[in-house]
């Protein structure tokens, strides 16, 4: 397939990928967000407030995020520095931790208690696969709408039907074209929550090995992109 036919498939496929983790993380390892880490907070009070468990997962989403943010920033600068493929590394990377979190998944899984080891493992694995990715399409693809936190894709996309219902204003912002990717892109992340939902509830923790095959083939398509 021609890499120009490529290059839109590549943020859908992230997107599609972060909405089928946030929500598989979230129902198989007790309220735990691995995408969407600050909604931690929330769920972190609700376990704090009802004896739930999960509080310890939650509260150590955030630095791992973070960190793994700061290293994955540090390896894209010096595979660039050598002239490496940055983006096609870092996306092997996030495979590799999705796969991991699918073996400690099925192994270990369903998690009766949120707090224990196996299941404080399996969400940390998934948080960091997330951050690599964010990571990747901060530093790489910056120029494509957010292939996870949706908050601020939806407020731009309210923002620019605003606009469009006010009528031409004699500039061309491309208000359009970005409206029709940032909802392909919402859509994409709703069809991946949607699709880990059933598959849950159908497989159990056996939908965990969903994402490394889409990972997959997100590095598959990101190689084609690059032989243009």
């Amino acid at each position: 397939m021609a890499p120009t036919l490529l290059r839109p498939a590549l943020p859908l496929l992230l997107s599609f990928n972060a909405g089928f983790v946030d929500t598989a993380g979230f129902l198989a390892l007790h309220g735990l967000f691995t995408a969407h880490v600050t909604g931690n907070f929330v769920t972190l009070g609700a376990s704090l407030v009802l004896g739930t468990s999960g509080a310890i997962a939650k509260l150590l989403a955030l630095p791992v995020f973070c960190v793994v943010v700061i290293a994955s920033r540090l390896l894209s600068s010096a595979l660039l520095a050598r002239s490496l493929p940055a983006l096609n590394i870092i996306l092997a990377v996030k495979l590799v931790l999705l796969t991991a979190g699918a073996v400690l998944a099925i192994r270990f899984g369903p998690f009766a208690d949120g707090d224990a080891a196996p299941a404080v493992l399996t969400g940390m694995v998934l948080v960091a696969a997330m951050a690599v990715q964010n990571a990747a399409h901060r530093i790489h693809l910056g120029s494509a709408p957010p292939s996870t936190l949706m908050t601020g894709t939806t407020t731009q996309i309210m923002i620019d039907l605003a606009d469009m219902l006010r009528g031409p204003t004699g500039q061309s912002d491309g208000s359009g074209q970005r409206l029709g990717r940032m909802s392909t892109n919402i859509l994409a992340f709703a069809l991946g929550c949607a699709a880990a939902a059933l598959l849950y509830a159908r497989f159990g923790v056996w939908c965990f090995l969903a994402p490394p095959i889409l990972a997959a083939a997100a590095l598959c398509v990101r190689a084609g992109i690059s032989d243009e």
